[in-house]
């Protein structure tokens, strides 16, 4: 306890056996030592100083960057947990999927309805603001009470999707995000192609690289039969005339991703919906924004076609199109690459899903009438040349055939679904009472 501590000087020149030993008798040496000894130590003291700084500097730099990892939308220990634990599967032969857009309408469903039988779910989603973002807000709160995790982030991030592949291996990928509507395009054209073409090619390339790599399901479209005038659409038609901006980045993603499917073995299912529609549905959709104008009072634009011929859809409930989606999953066959190398061939299919009953857009406002028992104001217009087509049927004979796809929601039954829930989940009162 009452030894000195040697001073640094002491340290750094111990007078111990094979040591400096210094003749104190010699001034000349003597003076050489002070000298020595007072340069190192201011030498040292300054190299200590720097260490010191470059320390101090380091550790800031360090806390500053893991605080900007932990506080990022994504990055760190409790986010691979919450990963990990929605990815769980809980089924005998269940699978892991990864489905983009989850906060979407589609997204929502089939990740709701995966889970509920014992799949291991992640979603990703951006929360982009081309409609309303609160309800992709409360979208994802009814999906975190299932256990359905959402990843904030967009899909050309090939950090953060490589990030996920590392933390879980999925098996399948449910591809559903996408810059959507017909109309929009005009207005934007450059987010389509940021979403849809140079988004599916990072989703691509992270699949390609993965592994194990996964199976691949995606959302096409039923707008890449464009001009097409064979009725009912089958798979078989050409689809090389599309009307829309939209229509052309979505047949682009169906040759982007045979590319894909030829060079690296993934395992391909492109599926084209044909106007989807039910609860938690797009605000942009017509039937929705028919429902809330005629609630509020005010007029809706409804288009017709040349010659006044009314414009139809083939409508398909949502219920309908999560089936064919999980139908598809459950019979994808596996990819063949690994290591970013095609094994030999995989599964390359499109398939229609669609109700295979088109109806006329006035009839679809009719039935609306009647569920919410409030006339609508009618203002009828000619179809603008704004990339709409004037009809879709699709033919579904493959799907049901290879997916064991049979829709059984009439437009009638779906839409009082829709309008049940619209009036429940805006309160009855929506800019305007019910009348």
């Amino acid at each position: 306890m009452g030894n000195k501590m040697p001073s640094l000087e002491e340290e750094l020149f111990p007078s111990t056996p094979g040591k400096f030993k210094i003749e104190r008798t010699h001034y000349m040496n003597r003076q050489f030592y002070r000298c020595f000894a007072s340069s190192s130590t201011m030498f040292l003291w300054t190299l200590f100083l720097i260490a010191l700084t470059a320390s101090y500097i380091s550790f800031h730099s360090f806390v500053g960057s893991g605080s900007r990892y932990l506080t990022a939308s994504w990055g760190g220990i409790q986010w691979e947990k919450q990963i990990r634990v929605s990815a769980e599967i809980h089924r005998d032969g269940g699978m892991s999927v990864l489905v983009t857009g989850a906060a979407g309408f589609v997204g929502s469903h089939v990740s709701l309805a995966l889970k509920r039988r014992g799949d291991g779910v992640v979603g990703l989603d951006n929360f982009n603001d081309y409609y309303d973002p609160s309800l992709k807000k409360a979208r994802k709160a009814l999906l975190k009470t299932n256990g359905v995790f959402i990843v904030e982030g967009d899909i050309n991030d090939a950090k953060l999707l490589a990030n996920l592949f590392d933390v879980v291996p999925f098996t399948h990928v449910m591809h559903l995000a996408a810059q959507a509507g017909v109309r929009y395009a005009m207005e934007n054209p450059n987010s389509y192609v940021h979403s849809n073409i140079a988004g599916l090619v990072t989703l691509m390339e992270a699949c390609k690289s993965a592994n194990p790599q996964p199976s691949i399901v995606w959302a096409s479209s039923s707008s890449v039969y464009g001009l097409n005038e064979n009725v009912p659409f089958s798979e078989l038609d050409r689809t090389d005339q599309p009307a829309s901006l939209y229509a052309a980045t979505k047949k682009a993603g169906e040759e982007i991703t045979h590319t894909y499917n030829h060079i690296y073995g993934l395992s391909i299912t492109g599926l084209r919906f044909f106007t989807v529609y039910g609860p938690w549905g797009r605000p942009d959709m017509a039937y929705f924004s028919f429902t809330r104008n005629i609630l509020q009072g005010k007029p809706i634009t409804v288009y017709r076609g040349k010659n006044r011929v009314d414009l139809a859809r083939d409508f398909t409930y949502i219920d309908d199109i999560v089936k064919g989606c999980i139908g598809s999953l459950d019979t994808s066959g596996n990819s063949t690459g690994s290591g970013g190398k095609k094994r030999g061939p995989a599964p390359f299919r499109i398939f229609n899903l669609g109700n295979t009953s088109p109806v006329t857009v006035p009839t679809l406002v009719s039935i609306l009438e009647r569920h919410l028992k409030v006339k609508a104001k009618r203002n009828i217009l000619d179809m603008p040349g704004n990339g709409d087509v004037p009809f879709t049927h699709a033919n579904i004979s493959s799907a049901r055939m290879e997916l064991g796809y049979k829709p059984t929601t009439d437009l009638q039954t779906g839409l009082k679904k829709f309008v049940k829930w619209y009036l429940s989940y805006y309160g009855y009162n929506h800019g305007g009472a019910i009348n």
